[in-house]
């Protein structure tokens, strides 16, 4: 899921904030309560009730930023304040999460070899997911931290041919 800008620095604030007052298992249960409450109503007021109904007995943390957001127009970041959480979660334990591309299933033996290679590359744990794409036709392409390693067949055939195009023809007679 792709993150914007606010969403990322309203939920640090309330990460930094919960983890300083010892307060962060407890909000991380309800960001994560948040993020599957989904309000039916289509009026603001009345999204803003279902949203706190839905959070009944949450930490004040987490219910002062629903008023906020709800306050400052920007209910919106509430749909993404569980990944974004998730996301810090991973950072906090130096992790990252991304996807093994494959043209048929990897055994998950496969799968934890190829984390912890990326892994040391990268100075993180590494937690992959496989993702099957049969038009890759071989190999594999690993998706992990913005970055992309594709030793897929049909990756190796499109650099081949971008090196043709590249490539200067000889002079003709």
């Amino acid at each position: 899921m792709i993150l914007d800008a606010v969403t990322l620095r309203y939920a640090e604030a309330l990460w930094n904030l919960s983890a300083k007052a010892g307060r962060l298992e407890r909000v991380r249960a309800d960001v994560a309560r948040l993020g599957t409450a989904q309000p039916a109503a289509s009026g603001r007021s009345e999204r803003r009730k279902q949203v706190l109904a839905a959070l009944s007995g949450a930490d004040p943390f987490v219910t002062n930023l629903v008023h906020l957001l709800y306050d400052r127009h920007r209910e919106e970041v509430l749909r993404g304040l569980a990944a974004a959480f998730h996301r810090l979660e991973l950072q906090s334990r130096n992790a990252v999460e991304g996807q093994v591309e494959s043209a048929r299933p990897i055994a998950p033996e496969l799968i934890a070899e190829i984390a912890a290679r990326v892994g040391a590359v990268l100075g993180k744990q590494v937690v992959l997911q496989n993702r099957v794409r049969p038009e890759l036709l071989g190999g594999t392409r690993v998706l992990v931290a913005n970055r992309m390693i594709d030793y897929s067949v049909a990756g190796r055939l499109e650099s081949l041919r971008r090196a043709m195009l590249e490539a200067p023809l000889g002079a003709s007679r």
